[in-house]
């Protein structure tokens, strides 16, 4: 066969990137699209930007993407992937966030995957790129960690099946998280399934370095369970109202347990009932960092990871509160950035 045949009968992936001032972040992220190796199949790069003032636009460019340029008043991840996949030519769609380096190999290895046809999502690995720059991105590098087989859900890097995309309607572009979730949700509707590899896909450079993003970031995921989960409440497949609710239970239990500590000691003049207090937050967070232990050999990173649990709890509440408060007043929430 020619090499001209080949390339008519080789199947199309439609890469798409979104982003949003990315910087350098997005140059390393094409550059891997452009170093991924091209085993019997083909690719085009879709770049579709929301509203960037560094450049991105003619970087995308500069490496032979078509761009997209979206100026919304509310941008969301949601409306950049629709943006996308409407344009693509491919039957399968890789979307990637702008701030993410593919593994060369993981397009190569994980289209065979589709060969049964109730598979319609594709997902591996994602790590962060730089987990050693602060330990905010050492411990939310475990939140990547998830065990291969078949998932309610994706992340924000997966491959689809284009024409499941098109069944289920897209992505909905009024979240400004949970958008994945609730599209696989929808997805698992039509009969569809959704599978995760123990396979390396990404590296992502999460940039968290401040109290201040990863508190944002926390209340954010509260938005999107609270939102997520109103969408599903009167149907036959609720979903994430256990967890917002299990939220709500866990920041009373550990409020009650810290405020009854420091009315004892006040109460008493005595520190004794806050240390004991402290002491019992000390050992919930052992007792998770031990349910964790199988996401890493990093003994620090586990421990900080059960510290971690507990503590986003009370951020991804108050994203709970927020998104409800907005909601009584008719309001929406503007998009949550933390970097």
């Amino acid at each position: 066969m020619s090499s001209l045949a080949a390339a008519h009968t080789s199947p199309l992936v439609s890469v798409v990137v979104i982003g949003r001032n990315e910087g350098a972040r997005l140059r390393l992220c094409l550059q891997s699209i452009a170093a991924m190796e091209l085993d019997g199949f083909r690719v085009e790069t879709i770049y579709v930007d929301s509203a960037s003032v560094d450049g991105s636009l003619a970087l995308a460019q500069s490496y032979g993407a078509q761009v997209i340029a979206l100026h919304p008043r509310r941008p969301t991840a949601a409306l950049g992937r629709n943006a996308g996949w409407r344009a693509a030519s491919g039957s399968l769609i890789l979307f990637l966030d702008g701030d993410t380096i593919l593994h060369p190999r993981f397009l190569a290895d994980s289209l065979s995957e589709f060969a049964l046809p109730e598979i319609a999502v594709v997902w591996g690995n994602r790590k962060e790129l730089h987990p050693e720059r602060s330990v905010y991105n050492r411990v939310l590098n475990l939140d990547w960690v998830y065990p291969p087989g078949f998932t309610s859900f994706c992340g924000g890097d997966a491959l689809f099946r284009r024409d499941v995309l098109a069944a289920a309607g897209g992505y909905d572009e009024t979240l400004i998280a949970g958008e994945e979730p609730e599209l696989c949700r929808r997805i698992a509707a039509l009969g569809y399934r959704i599978l995760h590899l123990d396979r390396p896909m990404t590296l992502h450079d999460l940039a968290i370095t401040r109290w201040r993003q990863y508190w944002k970031r926390a209340t954010r995921a509260g938005h999107a369970y609270a939102e997520v989960s109103e969408r599903f409440r009167n149907t036959a497949s609720p979903f994430w109202q256990a967890e917002t609710r299990q939220n709500r239970n866990r920041v009373v239990m550990l409020l009650s347990i810290l405020l009854a500590g420091v009315a004892g000691s006040f109460g008493l003049l005595n520190p004794v009932p806050l240390l004991a207090a402290l002491l019992l937050l000390a050992l919930l967070a052992l007792r998770s960092a031990w349910k964790a232990r199988w996401k890493s050999q990093d003994a620090i990173a586990i421990l900080l990871y059960g510290i971690h649990s507990h503590l986003q709890q009370l951020p991804i509440f108050v994203g709970q509160l927020q998104y409800r408060w907005t909601r009584s007043k008719g309001e929406h929430v503007a998009l949550l950035e933390y970097k």
